[in-house]
């Protein structure tokens, strides 16, 4: 192994997408520097990866990476992990490499599967722009608003229905992409407007919300008439109000209103 930081990334929840060069790198370098050495003794018993292994989490890493940078610096090779996924990205990570760039060590990526970049992708949501804000923060949802692209969030199961009420309150008019356990048995990816998924079962498992781009163009009122008046008046109520979502831009429910408003003044 050279001498280095390698910064590894883990499944995220598939050991089958634990790459070969991770398992090489993870055998072969000095130490590595886990964030619960717990959580990776488990992918290590699976690898049969025989490493020494030190804690470096969020609450220690202050006084642990000094350690790891003099350790570093008499020459031996050190591998990074979090607990899943890629270090850095939400995780630990991004301080200890920064501590190494500065004191001139060389850093290398192992690239591993990230959450999400891959829950962005699942969502079908424009993937050109988009912006990644971490954990979900009610408080900045007004100015996460202003993001007109697409947005990613990760989001605690416990916490998700008073998300999505949130996002119904702030971001009515854009569809959001609730994506949990990816790579998992039960992967799943609920989609829809806000105010439509307020009454869904709770999902569980590891949870990632993607917030589609806001439209370029909110209709008004009467724009929204005039749709109305243009469907057909033989289809069922359920079916016009789905024909209106689409072409509106505005959730089923909201839809749903407007088609039995119309079916009242008639």
């Amino acid at each position: 192994m050279q001498t280095g930081l390698y910064i590894v990334g883990t499944p995220i929840g598939n050991l089958s997408d634990m790459s070969p060069r991770a398992i090489e790198v993870l055998k072969n370098v000095d130490l590595i520097a886990a964030e619960d050495t717990r959580v990776f003794g488990k992918l290590a018993t699976h690898f049969d990866i025989k490493t020494p292994r030190v804690s470096c989490h969020e609450h220690n890493e202050r006084d642990v990476i000094p350690d790891l940078i003099e350790k570093l610096q008499s020459g031996i090779s050190i591998a990074a992990v979090s607990d899943a996924g890629m270090p850095g990205v939400s995780d630990p990570g991004f301080r200890l490499v920064r501590a190494a760039r500065e004191a001139g060590i060389p850093v290398y990526v192992v690239p591993g599967p990230v959450a999400a970049i891959s829950a962005l992708v699942l969502s079908g949501f424009p993937t050109d722009r988009f912006t990644f804000c971490g954990f979900f923060d009610e408080k900045k949802l007004r100015e996460d608003n202003k993001i007109r692209h697409t947005i990613i969030y990760y989001e605690s199961p416990n916490r998700i229905m008073t998300t999505i009420a949130a996002l119904n309150r702030i971001m009515p008019e854009r569809q959001i992409a609730i994506v949990r356990e990816i790579t998992k048995i039960h992967e799943e990816a609920i989609i829809g407007y806000p105010a439509d998924l307020l009454h869904i079962e709770p999902p569980r498992g590891e949870i990632v919300i993607v917030v589609a781009p806001a439209p370029e163009h909110r209709m008004s009122d009467t724009e929204i008439s005039e749709i109305i008046n243009d469907i057909a008046a033989d289809v069922s109520t359920k079916s016009a109000a789905a024909d209106l979502a689409k072409r509106a831009g505005i959730s089923k429910k909201e839809a749903y209103k407007r088609m039995l408003n119309k079916g009242d003044e008639e």
